[in-house]
């Protein structure tokens, strides 16, 4: 589909598998960023995890979910690298805001105490619920299996100054119970263009990754 080199960004806890699918259809390189390994890393750790897996000296960002809040620090770090932008249902905080300042009220009280108590990985019950519904029960079954906890700084650490590059595209999903289709129109208005919905819940790639690939092959940056 297109020949510009793609650093995917998964959401919290996601394994990499779930771009698999995307993945299949790019002409060229890929990579999807890794987790730095402390468990206490922060924020700027988790962009400069990813900086250094890019497939390319300039490369098009595909962020999905939370990986909005290290695209954002990537952005800070080094926006001469990112030929675009493609936020997948994805948070996309301000300067000054992370995650959880980026969520409304109560919304970010609710979220910022339950991972205090209860911890960075969300329960089964919410992975298939919200985060997977409607994918069938095996790959449901392999999320549960492979979901890991994040660093609480990835979700709490702030973000400096960041710029949207031109080519910047918000990519919606209509269906989405983890991410509600208003919420994403809040982060949407920090990007330079606004795709139409697409009709799946939170996981996209997974529901239909044709889908996905054709977002990123509108990007001009994207396109052969």
């Amino acid at each position: 589909m297109t020949s510009t080199p793609v650093l995917f960004l998964s959401g919290a806890g996601l394994p990499a598998w779930i771009w698999d699918g995307v993945r299949a259809f790019l002409a060229g390189e890929s990579a999807v960023a890794p987790r730095p390994s402390a468990p206490d890393a922060s924020l700027d750790e988790y962009a400069r995890a990813a900086l250094e897996a890019a497939p390319g000296e300039r490369f098009v960002v595909v962020a999905h979910s939370s990986g909005g809040v290290v695209a954002a620090r990537l952005l800070g770090l080094a926006p001469e690298r990112v030929r675009g932008l493609v936020a997948l249902a994805a948070v996309l905080p301000r300067p000054g805001e992370s995650f959880v300042r980026a969520m409304p009220l109560p919304r970010r009280l609710v979220l910022s105490a339950l991972m205090r108590v209860a911890g960075t990985r969300p329960p089964e019950s919410s992975v298939r619920g919200s985060l997977a519904g409607g994918l069938p029960p095996e790959v449901q079954d392999g999320l549960v299996a492979d979901l890991v906890p994040e660093s609480q700084r990835y979700f709490r650490d702030r973000v400096a100054p960041w710029t949207a590059p031109a080519d910047s595209l918000y990519v919606p999903t209509e269906r989405d119970e983890e991410l509600p289709l208003p919420l994403q129109r809040r982060f949407a208005v920090l990007l330079t263009g606004t795709a139409s919905p697409l009709p799946t819940g939170h996981l996209p790639m997974l529901e239909d990754p044709g889908a996905v690939v054709a977002a990123i092959g509108t990007l001009p940056t994207g396109r052969q």
